[in-house]
């Protein structure tokens, strides 16, 4: 599995979006085109998103298991392996030990 090192030509937003207390920090970020990223850190924990547009997640560092709605089964995810999440849905996701660190691609 390969993993996206870089983003090139990319606008950041410097203030941090901090979630539960957090265990989840990302920045957004705006390619050239547009199109919507971010990138963040989980701190090993339980989390549950609510998505509004589609997303997939692509592991840059540790590992993470994941539960989409509607399932009952935890699928484990690591680096350069990717998971897709629907529009107008949640999954939870699980990091334990060192902190799971992705690139959020939105749409």
């Amino acid at each position: 599995m390969s993993t996206t090192d870089s983003l090139p030509n990319v606008s950041v937003t410097t203030k941090a979006n901090v979630y539960f207390d957090g265990k989840c920090v990302s920045h957004s970020l705006t390619l050239a085109d547009g199109t919507k990223k971010s990138v963040g850190v989980i701190l090993p924990s339980t989390l549950t998103f609510n998505t509004g547009a589609p997303e997939i997640m692509e592991g840059t560092s540790g590992r993470c298991e994941y539960k989409l709605a509607g399932t009952d089964s935890w699928v484990a995810s690591g680096v350069g392996e990717k998971f897709s999440i629907p529009g107008n849905s949640s999954f939870e996701i699980r990091v334990s030990g060192e902190p799971y660190s992705y690139i959020c691609h939105f749409g």
